[in-house]
């Protein structure tokens, strides 16, 4: 075994680690059996359930799929390790930080050594695999794919300041807010306000200008952040119909169907992204083809 197959073996056994720690998590929490109690508004549940759905359904199996491709030496593993590891990051440091510890009963804190188990296991799979997805390995995309990525990362940060976000921190910011959502639950409200207008919206914003301007440093984020917001945007979306299912008056079928929307059309975009990683063309590489060829 090469010490680059060895290493790809090791992102592999992280992304089978990170998806049996979130089916177990799931089992757990507050879609199946219900040991895990957040402490957060109701609405808060609700959303949780549908984030917890869309990460059994669709990010534990991506983990999976890229997983066994990292362990084969796929040379496509790193950088498709990217959007699961930070899927990942973002949502479960969000179930941790965004309790209310002391107003609200329950026993998330016991679950603590869990859910940062799922962060630090993401966060290892994100530094190894960002290190081994060398740029100049990546294939190039064409005008038309990169135009059209660009656009998407640009609505998605469009849709989070303006759809998502901007009317609910107006009210927050004035004198006497009245918005339900901060209210009931003002940790959660801060911390994914922080979260997507600190690190979600810049992020999404920043690469899809650099495609649009055919820059080279905006290929190897591109495929971390378009992916990584396609898994987002599933899961942002099963809040959304978990919260209309569930009846909650902070449900809103316009955001829904924009971010199922957005959500749909990037899985399209990532698929044609990532289809050239896997001709073997973009194996040009030595130690990558050998990995490939084992």
């Amino acid at each position: 075994m090469t010490p680059a197959l060895r290493t790809n073996r090791m992102v592999g056994a992280g992304l089978f680690t990170l998806a049996g720690l979130i089916v177990g998590y799931a089992v757990l929490g507050p879609l199946i059996l219900d040991v895990i109690h957040f402490r957060t508004s109701v609405s808060g549940l609700n959303q949780v359930r549908g984030g917890d759905l869309a990460a059994l359904v669709v990010v534990a199996p991506v983990c999976v799929v890229v997983g066994v491709l990292a362990w084969r030496g796929h040379p496509a593993a790193p950088v498709l390790s990217l959007s699961p590891a930070f899927f990942a990051m973002y949502t479960y440091s969000q179930l941790i930080l965004g309790n209310e510890y002391l107003n609200l009963p329950g026993n998330v804190e016991r679950f603590f050594p869990l859910l940062l188990a799922m962060f630090l296991v993401a966060a290892s799979v994100a530094i190894k695999g960002w290190g081994l997805a060398r740029p100049e390995g990546l294939p190039a995309s064409t005008r038309g794919l990169a135009r059209g990525s660009g656009i998407l990362l640009v609505a998605i940060a469009a849709l989070v300041v303006f759809g998502l976000h901007l009317p609910t921190l107006v009210d927050a910011l004035g004198d006497h807010p009245s918005g339900t959502a901060y209210l009931d639950a003002p940790m959660l409200f801060w911390v994914v306000k922080f979260y997507d207008l600190g690190i979600v919206a810049p992020a999404a914003l920043v690469v899809g200008i650099g495609l649009l301007r055919r820059q080279p440093w905006a290929r190897k984020p591109a495929y971390a952040i378009l992916g990584g917001y396609v898994l987002l945007g599933w899961s942002v979306a099963g809040m959304g119909w978990s919260m209309l299912a569930s009846g909650d008056p902070q449900a809103s079928m316009g955001v829904v169907i924009a971010v199922t929307a957005l959500a749909s059309a990037g899985a399209v975009f990532a698929y044609f992204l990532y289809r050239p990683l896997f001709s073997k063309k973009a194996i040009t590489d030595p130690s990558a083809r050998h990995q490939a060829e084992v």
